[in-house]
């Protein structure tokens, strides 16, 4: 048995030539919805589908096997009810008739001039009764994604496995987020300082200092350390009062 564990939805970035040569499953919207699951493809092999639990599969979507063949997936034609305005009707039927299904959470296909469902003689009857027409047919079935579901934005995959996300980083680069370094200092941008680091930070002495930083008129190279307020490196003054610090009294002889 092969076993397919990667998707390409939509078959994006392959050459339509490979797609058209590559073998196909036929499979209703019971079997996509699922993420693992067993099937047969057009050229009599058996195959295994491992997806990431929570994936679908939509038609034009792309599996690769583990042999790296390829393996289309086509949405089976399969008992839908088909709906539309009726005669006297307007578009606003339709969009009420979306409202009271979705109030169900029943899965729903929208298209611009009919819904699709599957069969339910109860619904039906809701529908007839909202003046609108009701028909039995065999076709795919594609139903309307979650509003956070990856199917809504492209079937983007899951950042996992290895996976970076659009627009971020992986966190396989020693970054530390929201963490205190070894100094005990929190630092807002939330990486791991070392050695090399030589740039300044705007960060928050442990020992409670009021001072800020940003009054020393100095930068730090990571090569101090913060005891007792003392700087060992030495190269610099500090010409201004801590707070709360009493002044000397200069006594009279």
């Amino acid at each position: 048995m092969l076993i397919a564990s990667k998707l390409i939805p939509g078959g994006a970035g392959l050459a339509a030539v490979l797609v058209r040569r590559a073998a196909t499953v036929e499979l209703d919207w019971g079997t996509r919805q699922k993420s693992r699951f067993d099937a047969t493809d057009s050229h009599g092999r058996a195959v295994g589908v491992f997806l990431l639990r929570g994936s679908s599969l939509r038609g034009g979507d792309v599996l690769v096997a583990d042999d790296g063949s390829l393996v289309a997936v086509k949405a089976l034609a399969q008992p839908v009810l088909h709906v539309r305005v009726g005669a006297k009707g307007t578009p606003l039927d339709l969009l009420r008739a979306a409202y009271h299904l979705g109030n169900r959470h029943v899965p729903l296909e929208i298209k611009p001039d009919h819904l699709q469902l599957e069969p339910d003689h109860v619904l039906a009857e809701m529908l007839r009764r909202m003046g609108l027409l009701v028909e039995a047919r065999e076709a795919p079935f594609e139903p309307e994604a979650g509003a956070y579901d990856a199917a809504s934005v492209g079937h983007a995959a899951p950042a996992s496995h290895g996976q970076v996300p659009a627009g971020g980083h992986g966190h396989d680069r020693g970054h530390a987020h929201g963490l205190d370094d070894a100094h005990g200092q929190v630092h807002a941008h939330g990486h791991v300082h070392t050695d090399a680091c030589d740039h300044a930070h705007g960060h928050e002495p442990a020992h409670g200092a009021v001072a800020a930083h940003d009054d020393h008129g100095h930068r730090h190279g990571h090569g101090h350390s913060h005891g007792d307020h003392g700087h060992s490196d030495g190269d610099h003054d500090h010409d201004h009062d801590h707070e709360g610090t009493p002044s000397p009294t200069r006594r009279s002889p």
